[in-house]
């Protein structure tokens, strides 16, 4: 029985906590944390796989890879750096998009059946090192005096705002963006997988009800849910290397 009375398991942020799998001096080593490893071992083994040996007329293993590499170096990285800023940065921005991607689909692999990036600190690591690059560059490339007028959007024709202006500039982009970039992963995948907790529970409790027929309804939102769920863990991939590929963008535009 559940605490609501009604017997109805309601999903909630238990979910999203699991036991240990093994302890090592003192470490705990969980399910999320293997999926993440898996993640890492799937997205360089395919690659190598890929590309390790790769011929003048590729094979089918190559052809993905370099259809996938392509989506991203073309689709994204070309679009928002341009071909000849952009090419140094398409190893960062592939490795980052399948790697979100991976993780985002275990939401739907029997299973495994969760987000990795529904754990914040995941998403917090990698907007850490976009955060780190994004920062990195655009103090390289200006200077520590153009770097600071580059975060804060420093123009002496603001006038008598300026200060407000370089206040807000600075809280918004140093402090506020990293934390909205790792945010809108994190809730997205956070959200979704609640949703698709909730209706395959649901279908599961009715079936064993009296409200049969309802339960058929509950099954065809869970189906639902999961092509939708497949969109979005794509489209957060997506947006997440696209954000990161215009904070960059932002580092390397000159100051005016």
């Amino acid at each position: 029985m559940s605490d609501n009375g009604c017997g109805f398991p309601a999903p909630g942020l238990h979910s999203f906590l699991f036991q240990p799998i093994a302890t090592v001096g003192g470490f705990e080593f969980n399910k999320v944390m293997l999926l993440a490893l898996i993640t890492t071992l799937l997205v360089v083994t395919f690659f190598y796989a890929a590309f390790g040996k790769a011929k003048v007329v590729p094979g089918k293993l190559q052809m993905v890879g370099e259809a996938g590499y392509d989506f991203v170096r073309r689709g994204i990285v070309y679009e928002t750096l341009g071909k000849k800023e952009g090419e140094k940065y398409v190893p960062l921005m592939v490795s980052l998009f399948f790697f979100i991607w991976i993780m985002n689909i275990w939401s739907v692999i029997p299973l495994a059946q969760f987000p990795v990036s529904s754990v914040i600190a995941f998403p917090a690591v990698l907007a850490a090192v976009v955060y780190v690059v994004w920062l990195g560059l655009t103090f390289k490339k200006h200077g520590f005096t153009g770097g600071f007028k580059n975060l804060t959007g420093y123009d002496k024709s603001l006038g008598a705002v300026l200060p407000l202006v370089v206040v807000i500039e600075f809280f918004s982009n140093v402090i506020v963006r990293p934390f909205t970039h790792a945010v809108r992963l994190f809730a997205n995948m956070f959200a979704g997988h609640l949703l698709l907790v909730m209706f395959t529970v649901a279908s599961w409790y009715l079936l064993n009800s009296w409200m049969i027929p309802a339960a058929g309804i509950s099954f065809a939102m869970t189906i639902v849910m999961i092509l939708f769920e497949l969109f979005v863990q794509a489209v957060q991939a997506y947006v997440f290397v696209l954000l990161a590929c215009s904070y960059v963008q932002g580092a390397l535009a000159e100051h005016h």
